[in-house]
C-alpha cells in the first residue's frame, strides 16, 4: 500500500519469504479470499477517533502445503490526515509474475457505517514494471499492480486484502517463508499472523521475538500457529553486540529437516560437467589461464581475475533466476552475472583448471546468524566458491573486485557457508582473519617547512581495493566533474582536516584492480599552543576507537563486544618539518599494541631528515572482546586515548612577525601563493578565489595585497562581510576615510551587521566623535539589535573614552546581573576597570572569573594583565601576558604591554622584539594604549 510502514512490510515479503518459483501470471486476479483464511473482525468505524491507531488492521495468514506458499494480507488504514491520505491513497502490490499470482480480494472505503466497494464499481489495477534497485545492478523482475483510490476522503478507512501464491521448482517440493513481527510500540488495531500446514508434514518454524504468544491448535488435519500483533515491546540489545545477537524480528518456517538437506538439494544447480564446450571461447580463456602457469594458486588467481574483471554483477531474479543460475557460456557470452551466475562460472573454470571447488552458500547480512536460522535456501543471499589448494581452503568471490594472487588467502567476512555437495554437508565457518592487503591505502605528504601555522601544501594518494572502489568507480562513472570533484574534496579532508583542494584525479589501475584517488592542494594548520608547545595530533588509529559498551544490564552481561563492521586501512603521513626538524619531537605512543579493544593495530613512526614519518594500520571486524575482558580492555583503550601520538615544535619555535620573515624565504611560501594562484586561475569568477587568498595575505601581513584580492571579491559578490573585512585593513593601514565607506557599504547590504556597527562606531571615536559612536551602538540597543551584550561592551568602552567610566560600568554591571556566567561581559568590565585605573580589586575578581568560565582565557588573561600592571605587580603582570601569548602567541595587545614592562625593566632588546611583534601585528597599537596613558 502506499504508506511507507507497509511498504516495506510488503518489500520484506516480496524479497526474502519465498525464493525462485515457476511461471505464473503478468496479470493480477481478482477473487474471493480463500476459504481456509480465517475472518478478521469486522471495522466499526463509526466509533473511530483520533486515539484509534492509523493501522486499524494487519492480518497476514500463510498456508504452505506441497511445496506451495500462499499468503493472504488483509489491511485497512484509517486517512488520519492529508498526508496519510496522499501516502496510502495509491495502493502498490508488488509481486513477482514468473514467482507467483497475485490475488486480489477487496479495496474498499469504510465511511462511518458505509462501506464502498471500489472493485465493484469497474476500477481495476494498473499493472507497472520498475526495477527500482537497477542503480544497484539489482534486477528482481517485480510487477507493481497500482490503484488510486477515487474518492477517498480524511477520515475513511481503506481495507485492501490479496494474496500471492508460490511454488518453486528448484525446491522440489520443499516450502520456506519468513514473515515480520511487528512489536509494540508499533500500533495496529487487530494484528495477526497466522501460519497453517499439514499437520503429518516435517515443517518448522522458529521465531526470534520474546515472548511472541504462540497459539497453535490441530484440527482439520492442520496445524494452526496464531500470533497477536503487535507483540509486546522487545528487549533492546547494545548496538556494539556482533551481529549473531541481533536477532531479526521474524517468524520463519521450513520443510528442511537439516543444512545437510539444503546442501544435498541445491548442489545439483552447480554441476559443471560439460559447461564449457571444447573449442568455445570460454574454452579458449580456460587455454590462456592453462599456458600461463602450471601452478594452481596462479591459475586460482587469474580465474578470479577473469570472473570478477570480465563479467560485471547484475542480480536476475526472474525466471527462476533467484536460485538457478545462468549457464557458463550464457554468462560469458552476455558478459554480465550475479553471485550465482558467476560462481558456477568460476567454478567450473577452475575444475576445468584441475583445481578442487565447489560452491557455497553464504550471508552478507547475517552471515553470523546463519547457525540460528532454520536450514533453508532463503537463509542465504550470496553464493561463493570455496577452493581447496594444497590443503588450504580458499574463498573466492566472484563478485568483489580486485582481488590477485596475493589476495587468495584472505578470508569474506560473512562468517559461515554452506558448501553444495550431492552428498550434503553441514555448515562450516569462514574463519575471519586479517587480510594481505588493506581495502584502502592512504598516502599524505605535507610540506609544513614554511612553517607550522601557515597553511601546507599537500599530497594525497588513496588507493582503494574491491568494494570500495567499486563504489568510487560507480559514483565517478554517474556523475559529472563537479560531483566527481566534491567527493573528491569530502575524502580529502576526512585525512588533512580543513583544507583548499586545487589539483583531483581518480584513476583506475587494471593490473592491481585498484581505484586511485589523488588531489594536492593547502591544508590549514591545525598546530595549537599547549604547555608552552605547538604541537599537533597525527594519531589516525587510537583516535578512532571508541569504546564505551554498556553491560549494565544483567541479560546483557554475557555478551561480548564486536569490533565493528570489517574495515582494513593503512595511513602512511609525512610532515616534512621547519628548520630541517631541529627540535621537533614524538609524543605519546609511538607503537601501539598489536590488539587494542578487539581492533587489530600497527605502528611505526621516526624523524628523521626533516621529515617526521609514520605508518598506521587499523583493522576491525575480525575479533570480538569477551565480557570477561571488557573492564581490561576498556580501562586500556581509556589509557592509549591519554597517549595519542602528536608532534610537538621546540619550545622556542617562532611565532608571528618572526615567523613571517623567516618563512618568506622558504620554497614552501611560494608553493602556497602558487596554490592560491591555480585556484584563481581555475576559477576566476569565485569571490572565495580571492577571499581565500586574501585571509593567507592577512596571515603575513600583507594588507595591500590582500585589500587588492577583497577588492576582486567585492567586484564579483559583494556581501557585507567582505566590506566589514577590508575596512578593518583600511583602518590597520590609516586609511580611515576608506574603512569608514566600506562600512556604509557594509550597513546598506545588511543594516544590522554587528561587526560593521562596532567598527564604525569605534572609527567614529578615534576620530574625536565619541557621542557619534555612542548613537550608533544605542540605536541598535533601542531596536534590540542582535549581540546585545556585545553592544554593551563597546558602549562602556566608549564611554569610558568620553571620561563616563561609571555609566560604562553600571551598563555592564546591569547586563552582568542578567547574564551573570557571561565571561565576555566580565572581561569587558575588568578591561574598561583596568585601562581607566578604576577598582583595580573588583577587576582581578572580575577577570580572575572571566578566566575561569572562559573556553577561550586569552583575552580575560590580557585584561587581567593591564589590572596587574595598573597595580604596579609587573611580575604577576608578566606572567598573565606570558599565559595570554601562550594561547594566543599573536596577540598584539600581550605583545606591547610585556614589551613596555621589558623596556622598563631594561630589557631592551626583549622590549625591542615584542614592540616591533605588536606593531607588525596591529600598527596603530601606540595609538591605543596612548589613550589609556601607556607609552613605551
Amino acid at each position: 500500500m502506499g504508506d511507507p510502514m507497509l511498504r516495506k512490510i510488503l518489500a520484506l515479503l516480496a524479497l526474502f519469504s519465498w525464493i525462485g518459483v515457476a511461471h505464473a501470471g503478468d496479470k493480477p486476479l481478482y477473487a474471493p479470499a480463500p476459504a481456509w483464511v480465517k475472518a478478521a473482525p469486522p471495522i466499526d468505524a463509526t466509533k473511530l477517533t483520533d486515539d484509534d491507531p492509523a493501522f486499524l488492521m494487519f492480518d497476514q495468514q500463510q498456508k504452505l502445503q506441497d511445496g506451495q506458499a500462499w499468503a493472504y494480507y488483509n489491511m485497512a488504514t484509517r486517512m488520519a490526515s492529508n498526508q496519510m491520505l496522499m501516502q496510502a491513497g495509491t495502493v502498490q502490490l508488488p509481486w513477482a509474475p514468473d514467482q507467483g499470482d497475485l490475488t486480489v480480494h477487496a479495496v474498499e472505503i469504510i465511511r462511518g457505517a458505509e462501506h464502498i466497494d471500489v472493485l465493484k464499481s469497474g476500477a481495476h489495477f494498473t499493472v507497472l514494471q520498475r526495477e527500482q534497485q537497477l542503480e544497484q545492478s539489482f534486477m528482481s523482475g517485480m510487477l507493481t499492480a497500482t490503484m488510486a483510490v477515487e474518492g477517498l476522503r480524511v477520515g475513511d478507512v481503506l481495507r485492501v486484502s490479496f494474496s500471492v501464491t508460490r511454488k518453486d521448482p528448484a525446491m522440489a517440493g520443499n516450502v520456506q517463508t519468513v514473515a515480520p513481527i511487528m512489536a509494540a510500540p508499533m500500533r495496529i488495531g487487530f494484528g495477526r499472523f497466522r501460519l497453517l500446514w499439514p499437520a503429518n508434514s516435517n515443517l518448522r518454524w522458529r521465531t526470534y521475538v520474546s515472548d511472541p504468544g504462540v497459539l497453535i491448535v490441530e484440527h482439520d488435519g492442520y496445524k494452526d500457529l496464531t500470533i497477536a500483533l503487535p507483540v509486546a515491546k522487545q528487549p533492546e540489545m547494545p548496538g556494539d553486540a556482533p551481529a549473531r545477537f541481533q536477532k531479526p524480528p521474524i517468524i520463519e518456517a521450513s520443510s528442511y529437516p537439516d543444512w545437510v538437506a539444503v546442501s544435498r538439494q541445491m548442489a545439483p544447480l552447480y554441476k559443471t560437467e560439460g559447461a564449457i564446450p571444447p573449442g568455445s571461447p570460454l574454452a579458449a580463456e580456460v587455454a590462456k589461464i592453462a599456458a600461463a602457469s602450471a601452478d594452481p594458486r596462479v591459475r586460482a588467481a587469474m580465474a578470479l581475475q577473469l570472473v570478477q574483471d570480465k563479467v560485471r554483477y547484475l542480480f536476475r531474479g526472474m525466471d527462476d533466476g533467484n536460485y538457478v543460475p545462468q549457464t557458463p557460456v550464457q554468462t560469458w557470452t552476455v558478459r554480465y552475472g550475479d553471485c550465482k551466475a558467476k560462481s558456477l562460472l568460476l567454478l567450473s573454470i577452475l575444475r576445468a583448471l584441475g583445481i578442487d571447488a565447489e560452491a557455497t552458500l553464504t550471508s552478507i547480512s547475517a552471515g553470523d546468524l546463519i547457525p540460528s536460522r532454520l536450514p533453508m535456501p532463503g537463509a542465504f543471499d550470496h553464493v561463493i566458491v570455496h577452493a581447496n589448494i594444497g590443503g588450504k581452503g580458499l574463498w573466492l568471490d566472484g563478485t568483489s573486485t580486485g582481488s590477485r594472487l596475493v589476495d587468495l588467502d584472505d578470508a569474506p567476512p560473512f562468517r559461515n557457508a554452506l558448501p553444495l555437495r550431492p552428498a550434503g554437508s553441514d555448515l562450516i565457518p569462514i574463519v575471519p582473519h586479517a587480510n594481505a592487503r588493506p581495502e584502502a591505502e592512504v598516502d599524505i605528504d605535507l610540506d609544513e617547512t614554511a612553517g607550522i601555522t601557515f597553511p601546507a601544501p599537500f599530497k594525497v594518494a588513496v588507493r582503494m581495493r574491491g568494494g570500495m572502489a567499486e563504489m568510487l568507480r560507480t559514483a565517478s562513472a554517474a556523475g559529472g566533474k563537479e560531483q566527481a570533484d566534491s567527493m573528491v574534496d569530502a575524502m580529502v579532508s576526512g585525512y588533512v582536516g580543513s583544507s583548499l583542494v586545487t589539483e583531483r584525479s581518480i584513476r583506475f589501475d587494471e593490473a592491481t584492480g585498484s581505484a586511485m584517488l589523488t588531489a594536492s592542494g593547502l591544508s590549514y594548520s591545525k598546530w595549537a599552543k599547549d604547555d608552552a608547545h605547538f604541537k599537533v595530533q597525527i594519531d589516525t588509529a587510537v583516535d578512532g576507537i571508541g569504546f564505551s559498551p554498556d553491560r549494565a544490564r544483567p541479560a546483557w552481561k554475557d555478551i561480548p563486544v564486536s569490533s565493528g563492521g570489517a574495515s582494513d586501512k593503512l595511513v602512511r603521513t609525512r610532515v616534512h618539518l621547519p628548520a630541517g626538524g631541529q627540535g621537533f619531537a614524538f609524543e605519546g605512543d609511538q607503537t601501539l599494541p598489536p590488539l587494542l579493544a578487539g581492533t587489530i593495530l600497527s605502528r611505526t613512526s621516526s624523524i628523521a631528515d626533516g621529515v617526521a614519518t609514520t605508518e598506521e594500520r587499523v583493522i576491525t571486524g575480525v575479533n570480538e572482546v569477551a565480557p570477561a575482558d571488557i573492564p581490561a580492555a576498556r580501562r586500556q583503550v581509556a589509557q592509549a586515548k591519554t597517549r595519542l601520538l602528536k608532534l610537538s615544535a621546540p619550545a622556542d619555535y617562532p611565532s608571528g612577525p618572526a615567523l613571517v620573515a623567516s618563512a618568506k624565504h622558504a620554497p614552501a611560501y611560494q608553493a602556497i601563493l602558487a596554490a592560491y594562484a591555480k585556484r584563481i586561475a581555475d576559477k576566476p569568477q569565485e569571490a572565495e578565489s580571492y577571499t581565500g587568498r586574501a585571509w593567507f595575505l592577512q596571515q603575513v601581513y600583507d594588507r595591500p595585497g590582500a585589500i587588492r584580492d577583497l577588492d576582486k571579491a567585492i567586484s564579483i559578490a559583494p556581501t557585507a562581510e567582505t566590506y566589514a573585512w577590508r575596512a578593518s585593513l583600511y583602518t590597520a593601514t590609516g586609511d580611515d576615510k576608506k574603512a569608514v565607506a566600506d562600512l556604509g557599504a557594509a550597513l546598506q547590504l545588511d543594516p544590522g551587521s554587528a561587526g560593521a556597527i562596532g567598527q564604525l562606531a569605534t572609527l567614529r571615536a578615534d576620530s574625536g566623535d565619541v557621542d557619534g559612536g555612542l548613537t550608533l551602538i544605542t540605536e541598535q540597543l533601542d531596536t534590540g539589535g542582535k549581540d546585545k551584550n556585545g553592544y554593551i561592551s563597546v558602549e562602556a568602552d566608549l564611554l569610558g573614552r568620553a571620561g563616563r567610566t561609571d555609566e560604562g560600568l553600571a551598563a555592564l554591571d546591569k547586563a552582568i546581573t542578567a547574564s551573570p556566567g557571561d565571561p565576555n561581559l566580565l572581561n569587558s568590565r575588568c578591561w574598561l576597570k583596568g585601562t581607566r585605573n578604576v577598582a583595580l580589586d573588583t577587576a582581578l575578581r572580575d577577570c580572575t572569573k572571566a578566566i575561569e568560565l572562559s573556553d577561550s582565557p586569552s583575552n580575560a588573561l590580557d585584561s587581567r594583565g593591564m589590572v596587574y600592571f595598573r597595580m604596579g605587580r609587573m611580575e604577576d603582570a608578566t606572567a598573565d601576558f606570558n599565559a595570554a601569548l601562550d594561547k594566543d602567541p599573536v596577540k598584539p595587545s600581550s605583545l606591547f604591554m610585556r614589551g613596555v614592562i621589558r623596556k622598563a625593566a631594561g630589557d631592551k632588546a626583549g622590549s625591542d622584539a615584542d614592540l616591533a611583534a605588536a606593531r607588525m601585528i596591529e600598527p596603530r597599537v601606540d595609538e591605543d594604549y596612548a589613550r589609556y596613558g601607556i607609552r613605551p
